[in-house]
């Protein structure tokens, strides 16, 4: 009998992205005298998927937990071992597997999980365990890593940067940073959840397709498969409960207030981590995509009774921005919850509930400001969804494009053709354009240094652009002299650099990036790598400053043009060079005997940090004067 399938439902597996360094660490600790690594982390994470892809192409035996058989002595090892074994015998006859990976060790019966503490200790097995966080582990497990007889890497959730990456190989497009970044918010590091929710997108939308990527705007489409991943929590509930989570989901974005609801049930359910109480005493559901399932699952009456219209958020976002506004003036853009304006522009989102053009201006600053220059882009345009000729979106516009480079999209042409001294925006837009004179001249005019919503002559902020653009004594003096929080955070970087004084650049750096200025800081550590007198203070600076840099989308600012190759792995470098010549993955594959897969992981990932997007414009990389010359691929 033939069993046949719609290929379309077929799950294959994503590219492996990112977690380049944990990847390497897992290999390096299966090197010559090493016994092995535990792995860590949240369920979701990436934990059994970055493993497979350590021990690609290598033999290897492998076992997995599962509940069911925690009674039945070395289930685990059933494929492994004779139907009747003693430990001791276990151990001899596993003692010549060269390689074992231990999946789900959280749940492997009590036999198992000696032999694995005892292979550990005989230490002629190589061992990769895998075990989740939040879960009870055997103690023969838990004492690999707490008696050192194995390292452990605890995996944190997949970064933001290389989620979107992930999100791109997932669903075979670029999506823009305010869609990738509800998708981080609503899957909270589960990528079981990011898949689900890709292909609930996929099936029911709705996505719209721009120009360079794809949005997502609209409530969540809530299909049987992401109810499944959310039933274990949700359908354990007391009535009580479940009454109170579905006014908790009706409320959204807004919060309850614990005065409104039933305090012994309140309890219950914070026991259960279903619900997050702040300081304010204010709850909202722990999980972002229990709201969107809890009202899908209500009736029309209750749905109606219980909802609550985007007019009502009004005061909340005038607060939220308010606060954003403030923490820019007192040189503090650290990360905030801003749930009511990224609910606006996400589930919201409709004619009747766009994105004020005044509070886009702000969050398209404050991601300016912190480095974030894609999502800034993607503020201001949705604030002149609402207000397409406002001004104070077009220009936040233009300054975020002109530090990604971009100085031929229609915002910087029409900044440059209607206001051709418009201070900042023109100053950036010279500079993307390498024209470094032109836009340090353009910062001598007075009304240069005026924000759009300061009348102040010289602001700190404006100022400090000839910090940026290499040129602090321009500034330095009348930086210092100014009142203010901004002032006295950015001086010390115009003062170090006009001194050429190396550590002291680091320290401003430091400083900066402490109060979230990640791009500001990465342009610091970068000059001080030019201004060490000790070679290796100089390499620690400039890989400080590569770490930032890739934070910040794609940025390419003056200060950090000689970065640019040195945001690639050696290996990268390798493929890279031999790319840029011409060569096509197979060959390459072939050169440096690697499959073809891994080929093509490597290029997208370095496509991804060079702010490439095909071949074409790798050779112009490979040979730009400022990041120097790329090493022969064979040396490296």
């Amino acid at each position: 009998m033939t069993y046949e399938r719609d290929a379309k439902t077929l799950e294959l597996p994503w590219p492996f992205t990112g977690r380049e360094a944990e990847l390497d660490l897992i290999r390096r600790s299966l090197s010559a005298g090493r016994r092995g690594i535990v792995v860590t982390g949240p369920a979701g994470c990436g934990k059994t998927r970055l493993v497979t892809e350590a021990v690609r192409d290598t033999g290897c035996a492998k076992v997995t937990g599962t509940p069911g058989t925690r009674q039945l002595p070395f289930a685990a090892f059933a494929h492994l071992l004779p139907e009747t074994v003693s430990l001791h015998r276990a151990v001899q006859l596993l003692a010549n597997v060269r390689l074992l990976i231990v999946d789900d060790a959280h749940l492997l019966d009590d036999a198992s999980a000696a032999l694995v503490h005892q292979l550990a200790v005989h230490g002629r097995t190589r061992l990769i365990v895998v075990a989740a966080d939040g879960e009870p582990v055997p103690g023969a497990i838990s004492r690999l890593w707490t008696g050192e007889l194995l390292p452990r890497l605890a995996l944190a959730p997949l970064p933001r940067e290389d989620l979107a990456q992930l999100v791109t190989a997932g669903a075979g497009a670029a999506a823009e940073p305010l869609t990738v970044n509800r998708l981080h918010r609503l899957c909270q590091g589960d990528l079981r959840l990011l898949r689900a929710l890709l292909g609930a997108l996929r099936e029911r939308g709705p996505l719209t397709r721009g120009p360079d990527a794809w949005a997502w705007r609209g409530p969540v489409p809530v299909t049987a498969t992401l109810r499944e991943r959310t039933a274990q929590a949700l359908e354990r509930t007391h009535p009580d409960e479940r009454a109170v989570l579905e006014r908790l989901a009706f409320s959204e974005p807004l919060p309850l207030d614990v005065a409104e609801l039933d305090l012994r049930v309140l309890e219950l359910l914070e026991a259960q981590g279903l619900v997050a109480i702040d300081g304010h005493s204010s709850v909202r559901l722990a999980h972002p995509l229990h709201g969107p399932v809890l009202r899908s699952e209500a009736g029309q009456l209750r749905a109606r009774r219980l909802a609550r219209t985007p007019s009502r958020c009004g005061p909340a976002l005038d607060s939220e921005g308010a606060t954003l506004a403030r923490r820019i003036k007192q040189a503090d853009v650290r990360d905030v919850p801003t749930p009511i304006g990224d609910w606006l522009a996400g589930e919201g989102a409709g004619p009747d509930s766009a994105v004020p053009a005044g509070y886009a201006v702000v969050r398209a600053r404050y991601a300016r400001l912190r480095g974030e220059l894609r999502e800034a882009v993607a503020w201001a345009r949705e604030g002149m969804r609402a207000v397409p000729d406002d001004l104070g979106c077009r220009a936040e516009l233009a300054l975020a494009e002109a530090q990604l480079g971009n100085t031929t999209t229609a915002a910087a042409r029409d900044i440059l053709a209607a206001r051709p001294t418009s201070g900042r925006a023109d100053t950036w837009l010279r500079a993307a354009r390498g024209d470094i004179a032109g836009a340090l001249e353009s910062l001598t005019g007075d009304d240069v240094c005026a924000l759009d919503d300061t009348s102040a002559l010289y602001d700190a902020y404006a100022l400090y652009d000839a910090v940026r653009l290499g040129e602090p004594a321009l500034v330095a003096d009348r930086l210092a002299q100014l009142p203010g929080e901004p002032a006295a955070l950015l001086s010390p970087h115009a003062d170090a650099l006009a001194r050429g004084d190396g550590p002291a650049l680091d320290r401003a750096a430091e400083r900066l990036e402490q109060r979230g200025f990640l791009l500001f800081a990465a342009e610091a550590h970068a000059q001080a790598a030019s201004a060490h007198d000790d070679p290796r203070a100089a390499r620690m600076s400039r890989t400080r400053a590569v770490t930032l840099a890739r934070r910040c989308q794609g940025a390419r600012t003056p200060a950090l043009s000689g970065l640019v190759l040195g945001e690639l792995t050696a290996r990268q470098r390798q493929i890279v060079t031999l790319a840029a010549a011409g060569l096509s993955n197979r060959e390459i594959a072939e050169q440096l005997t690697l499959s073809i897969r891994t080929v093509g992981n490597h290029l997208h990932s370095a496509y991804t940090r060079l702010g490439a997007t095909d071949r074409g414009s790798l050779p112009r990389l490979v040979d730009d004067p400022e990041g120097g010359a790329m090493p022969d691929a064979r040396s490296a």
